[in-house]
């Protein structure tokens, strides 16, 4: 089963858990950090793995004249269940159903982690962005993939017992307040994502590694996520 197919078993999970008010990192930190990379609206954004639609319909409130695109039909159908007017497409982040140079802002929010072919869809941004385009990403921080705390005391040694430079599939469960998802993604090193972009013409001209702020510590153990990167944000531009 690859990235896609399991995104689609949990679709139902997904969209539960997407929709729970402030009840993960985007509500409580990681979607206002993300938003102050990106330029102000242009001509055309797409979104690339827009899932059930949280992040695109956040950038439509915005002003961006946004295409949503995934590849789960039941992400897509509930993206346009609950927002009719969006315009949200079913396809391929590596073949994605626009013209070439047909958009000015590319966002790629928290899935080309979840994406098995990231070269061919790093490409795919690159041909369809104009020049001059920018391309804003968002991914679970790879070192935050390669490894794990040992316990939950804030102190506790983070350990990385594998391969950080290797590539390699995960999935992890988490439950809270009474929902439970599974996340499946891709481990891959930082050069990776690096590699994709150089070799599609994009340059990266803006790195963040948001902090975890103090307002979304829930106890005193948690502050453990304060002394590491959970996400990467990067901004990058054709040229």
């Amino acid at each position: 089963m690859d990235l896609r197919e399991r995104w689609e078993a949990q679709a139902d999970d997904w969209i539960e858990w997407a929709r729970k008010p402030s009840h993960d990192s985007y509500w409580r930190f990681h979607r206002a950090q993300f938003l102050q990379l990106l330029p102000p609206p242009g001509r055309r954004t797409v979104d690339v793995g827009c899932g059930e639609g949280r992040f695109t319909r956040d950038l439509k409130a915005l002003g961006h004249n946004v295409v949503g695109i995934d590849a789960s039909p039941s992400l897509v159908a509930a993206a346009q269940e609950l927002d009719p007017s969006m315009d949200i497409r079913l396809a391929d982040a590596a073949a994605l159903p626009l013209d070439d140079a047909s958009v000015d802002l590319a966002t790629a929010f928290m899935s080309l982690h979840d994406i098995d072919p990231v070269f061919a869809a790093v490409r795919e941004v690159a041909r369809v962005l104009e020049t001059g385009g920018k391309f804003c990403l968002a991914i679970v921080h790879p070192i935050n993939s390669a490894g794990r705390f040992e316990t939950a005391a804030a102190d506790a040694a983070f350990v990385i017992e594998g391969d950080y430079l290797g590539t390699c599939s995960y999935s992890d469960a988490v439950e809270r307040d009474g929902l439970s998802m599974t996340f499946h993604g891709q481990h891959r090193p930082i050069e990776t994502y690096f590699l994709a972009l150089e070799e599609a013409g994009l340059l990266v001209e803006a790195l963040r590694e948001p902090r975890v702020p103090d307002c979304a510590i829930a106890s005193e153990s948690s502050r453990r996520w304060q002394r590491l990167p959970l996400f990467l944000h990067l901004r990058a531009r054709r040229s």
